[in-house]
């Protein structure tokens, strides 16, 4: 379960990190800030795919679960989607808000990663294996 929520942050970090060089070099303004974000929105989904199934295999494999193992991989999928539109947007709206993106977004960026990751593994693992 915490792979899921360090992947997050490991990938909205990321995210975050493209987010705050473009601002900083004045690449990143209003008029592409739903650009950025989506593409960062892609980024993280092709990585969530990528690792899901990675992560997939090897729960079901390792704990013999089918279920555990489909669970995970979305778990993981959803989150580093989130990642990505967190990542992107968390230094654009604190820029817009006068606050300093790069010393303040990692605090947001890994409560959320966090919350979603576990809430959404937890939610699903709910769902479908109870």
């Amino acid at each position: 379960m915490p792979i899921v929520a360090s992947m997050g942050g490991n990938a909205g970090t990321q995210a975050l990190t493209v987010a705050v060089r473009a601002l900083a070099t004045k690449e990143l303004s209003s008029t592409n800030a739903a650009r950025v974000v989506w593409k960062e929105t892609i980024v993280g989904a092709l990585n969530g795919i990528a690792f899901a199934i990675i992560i997939a295999i090897t729960t079901a494999l390792w704990f013999q679960s089918t279920g555990l193992g489909i669970v995970i991989g979305l778990a993981m999928i959803i989150n580093l989607i989130a990642a990505g539109v967190f990542g992107a947007s968390i230094p654009i709206i604190l820029s817009k808000m006068g606050a300093d993106p790069a010393l303040a977004s990692t605090v947001f960026l890994t409560t959320a990663t966090d919350v979603i990751g576990f809430f959404v593994f937890l939610g699903l693992a709910a769902s479908f294996l109870l």
